[in-house]
C-alpha cells in the first residue's frame, strides 16, 4: 500500500480542488482507464501471487536452542512470505540425515558440518550452502570430585555420540590439556547408560549444570575458538536445478537470523516459550549466542570455522598433503543472491 501511495502521488492525473472547495472537472474517459490499469496491476502483485507456495521438507537433528532459527522462520511467518511451506522434520543421526537428504526425502538437512565434510570427501553429490551454529557454545561440567582438567585423568566422560563432531571436538580439547584419548580417561555416549564423571554440554543447559552444584572446568572455545558445527545442506544436482526455490529458502533463513538479533525481548520470549527453556536461561542464551556471532546474520557458514573442521577431519583420517580449501565444500551463491534480494548487500 505504501508503495502505491508513492506511486500515485507522482501522478498529476486526478484533478484537485482548490482552498474554496471548487468542484474538480470530470476526468477523462482515459485518465480513469489508466489509473484503474495502473491500480489493478499494483494491486495483483501486493496479493502474493506471483509465487506458489511450495512444499519444502527439512531436517534438523534436534529441537534445541542452536537451531531456533528453523522454528523462528517456520513460527514467525518468514517462511510462509517467500511461499514455502517447510515441514521440519527431526531426523536422529548424521548417516540417516545423509540418506535422507541424497535420496530426496528432504531438501535441506541441518547438521553437523562435519558429516557434510566426509561425504564430501567419499563422492556424494553435497556441499554446504550455509551456517546455523557458527560456533561452539560447550562447557566441560564435572561432577563435585572433578574441578580441573588434571582431575579427568581415569574419569568417564560423556558426549553426544562418540563419532560426531563434537567427541572429536572434546578429544582435542582434552589433548590440549595433556589428555590422550584412550589412555588417560573414557568416553561414553550420554544417551546410553552408565555413570560419568564430566560432560561436554552446550549452552543454555552448562548455565543449569552450574546452577546446580557441578563445575565449569573450562570453556572449548578456550581451545578452539572457530568451529562449523552445523549447517545447511543441500545436495548439489537438487540445487542447481531449483535455484530460485534454494535461494527463497536462504531468504527465510537471513530474516529468521536478524529477526532474532533485532527483537531481542520477542525473540527471549520466543526462545523460553518454543524451546522450553527456563526464562532466564532463554536470556542467557540469547545472549551468548548473539555476542559471539554464533547466529550469522547472513545465514552463511563461518569459512574459519570450516577451516577448523577441515583439520580436524585430516587428522582423523591420517590424510597427507596440503588441506583443501573450504570452497571445496561450501557454495554461498545462494546467501549472496538471497541478501541481493533482500537489499542487505
Amino acid at each position: 500500500m505504501e508503495m502505491r501511495n508513492r506511486f500515485f502521488s507522482k501522478l498529476d492525473f486526478l484533478p484537485r480542488s482548490n482552498l474554496f472547495g471548487s468542484i474538480p472537472r470530470p476526468l477523462a474517459p482515459e485518465r480513469f482507464i489508466l489509473i484503474f490499469a495502473v491500480a489493478f496491476l499494483l494491486a495483483v502483485t501486493e496479493s502474493g501471487l506471483a509465487q506458489e507456495r511450495v512444499k519444502f521438507p527439512v531436517s534438523a537433528s534436534s529441537k534445541t536452542l542452536g537451531y531456533s532459527p528453523l522454528w523462528v522462520a517456520q513460527k514467525q511467518g518468514f517462511f510462509d512470505r517467500n511461499s514455502l511451506d517447510v515441514q521440519l522434520v527431526l531426523v536422529s543421526g548424521a548417516d540417516k540425515a545423509m540418506m535422507a537428504l541424497v535420496g530426496g526425502s528432504v531438501y535441506v538437512s541441518t547438521g553437523g558440518a562435519d558429516t557434510v565434510l566426509a561425504a564430501a570427501e567419499q563422492g556424494v553429490d553435497v556441499a554446504t550452502i550455509g551456517g546455523i551454529i557458527n560456533g561452539l557454545t560447550h562447557y566441560i561440567i564435572g561432577g563435585k570430585k572433578f574441578r580441573n582438567y588434571e582431575d579427568l585423568r581415569g574419569a568417564t566422560i560423556g558426549s553426544s555420540g562418540l563419532t560426531s563432531g563434537t567427541a572429536f571436538v572434546l578429544r582435542r580439547v582434552l589433548q590440549a590439556k595433556g589428555l590422550e584419548y584412550p589412555r588417560d580417561y573414557q568416553l561414553i555416549n550420554v544417551g546410553g547408560s552408565g555413570r560419568i564423571d564430566a560432560a561436554i554440554i552446550a549452552v543454555p543447559l552448562s548455565f543449569e549444570a552450574a546452577e546446580m552444584g557441578y563445575n565449569v572446568i573450562g570453556r572449548v572455545v578456550e581451545v578452539i575458538p572457530n568451529y562449523q558445527l552445523t549447517d545447511i545442506t543441500v545436495k548439489k544436482s537438487w540445487a542447481e536445478k531449483n535455484r530460485p526455490l534454494v535461494v527463497r529458502f536462504m531468504k527465510a533463513m537471513v530474516q529468521s537470523m536478524r529477526w532474532l538479533y533485532d527483537k531481542k525481548e520477542q525473540a527471549i520470549d520466543f526462545l523460553s516459550k518454543e524451546m522450553k527453556l527456563k526464562p532466564e536461561h532463554a536470556r542467557k542464551g540469547w545472549e551468548y549466542y548473539t555476542e559471539n556471532h554464533i547466529w550469522n546474520p547472513n545465514a552463511e557458514a563461518n569459512i574459519e570455522g570450516m577451516k577448523t573442521v577441515i583439520q580436524i577431519y585430516a587428522e582423523r583420517t591420517q590424510q597427507k598433503g596440503p588441506l583443501p580449501s573450504p570452497t571445496k565444500y561450501v557454495d554461498h551463491s545462494y546467501a549472496e543472491e538471497a541478501l541481493r534480494d533482500l537489499g542487505k548487500r
